[in-house]
C-alpha cells in the first residue's frame, strides 16, 4: 500500500482514524473469558463495530507478547480476521523494534511475512543499519519514533546539539528521512505535542505522521490538523483505550463504534475545512 492508496482510503473513509488494539485481557468485559480465546473475541467485535469508521487498525503487540504462545495466537487470529474481512485496512504492528541488522531482519520476517502486517513502529537510536531491514520488503513500511507523547519524551528528544541548536528530534527527522521515501517511512508524533508539527512539517513535509495521544492522553485532534495536515492528509491518528474500553458492558463494542464514529465524524469536518474531500 502506497501512499496514494492510504489518502485515497482516506477519502472514502473520510476519516483519518487509527484504533489502538491495546488489549488487555484483565481489562476486556468478563463474561467474555469465557471463549475459547477471549482477546481474539474481544478484537473481532470491536473491529467489527469500529471499521466503517477507520483505516487503519494498530495492535499493541506488549499486550499480547505478555500472554505467550496464547497472545500469539490471539494476534495472529486478529491479523488473519481483519486480512480476511477488511482488507483494505492499514495494520500496523506497534512492536517498537530496532536492533542490530540480523535480528532486524529476523523482526522485519515476524511482522512483514508470518504476520503480514503492513508497517511497524521502529525505534531510531541504533541508526541506519537497525532500520533497513524493514525497508526492504516492497509494500511495507517503518514508522520510525520521532516525538512522543508521554512525559519521558523531555528527558532526550528536546536535547539541543550545542554547535547547529538542533533538537534531538529534528536530527532523527534529518537524517532518517533519506533512508526511506514518502511511499515506505512515517514517524510517530505525539498529539501532545501538537504545536510541534509546525516544525516537524518543515522538515518532513510530505510524509505521513502516526500520531498517538488524542483522547485518554488530552491532545487536541484540532491542533494535530492545524499544524500537521498535509495535501494528502498526511495524518493517522490514534486512539487506544478511549474507544476500545468506552464500556466494559455487554453494550462494549457498540459504545466502541460509537465513539469511533464521533471521531469520524469530526475528521470528515477536518479533511473538508482542508479542501481533501
Amino acid at each position: 500500500m502506497d501512499s496514494n492508496t492510504l489518502f485515497n482510503n482516506i477519502k472514502k473513509k473520510k476519516s483519518f482514524l487509527c484504533v489502538g488494539l491495546d488489549s488487555d485481557i484483565e481489562k476486556i468485559p468478563v463474561a467474555l473469558h469465557r471463549e475459547k480465546d477471549p482477546v481474539f473475541r474481544f478484537n473481532k467485535e470491536i473491529i467489527d463495530a469500529t471499521n466503517k469508521y477507520v483505516v487503519a487498525y494498530k495492535p499493541n503487540i506488549a499486550f499480547y507478547e505478555s500472554r505467550g504462545a496464547d497472545g500469539w495466537v490471539s494476534l495472529e487470529n486478529t491479523v488473519e480476521y481483519i486480512r480476511s474481512q477488511y482488507p483494505e485496512i492499514f495494520l500496523i504492528a506497534d512492536a517498537k523494534r530496532g536492533d542490530i541488522g540480523n535480528t532486524s531482519k529476523m523482526y522485519a520476517k515476524t511482522f512483514f511475512e508470518h504476520l503480514d502486517f503492513d508497517a511497524i513502529t521502529v525505534a531510531p537510536y541504533m541508526g541506519e543499519d537497525s532500520v533497513s531491514p524493514f525497508l526492504e520488503y516492497p509494500d511495507k513500511w517503518v514508522i520510525l519514533l520521532a516525538l512522543t507523547s508521554n512525559s519521558g519524551a523531555n528527558d532526550f528528544q528536546f536535547s539541543v546539539d550545542r554547535e547547529d541548536k538542533t533538537r534531538l528530534f529534528e536530527k532523527v527527522l534529518q537524517r532518517s528521512s533519506g533512508w526511506g521515501t514518502e511511499n515506505n517511512m512515517m514517524y510517530v508524533v505525539g498529539a501532545t505535542k501538537a504545536e510541534m508539527l509546525r516544525d516537524i512539517r518543515k522538515i518532513i513535509p510530505e510524509h505521513f505522521l502516526l500520531v498517538p495521544g488524542i483522547g485518554s492522553q488530552g491532545g487536541s485532534l484540532e491542533d494535530v490538523a492545524e499544524y500537521g495536515i498535509n495535501n494528502k492528509c498526511g495524518l493517522i491518528v490514534n486512539s487506544s483505550r478511549g474507544i476500545i474500553f468506552a464500556d466494559n458492558s455487554g453494550k462494549f463494542a457498540q459504545i466502541a463504534g460509537e465513539k469511533a464514529k464521533t471521531i469520524a465524524l469530526e475528521m470528515s469536518t477536518l479533511l473538508f475545512q482542508n479542501r481533501l474531500l
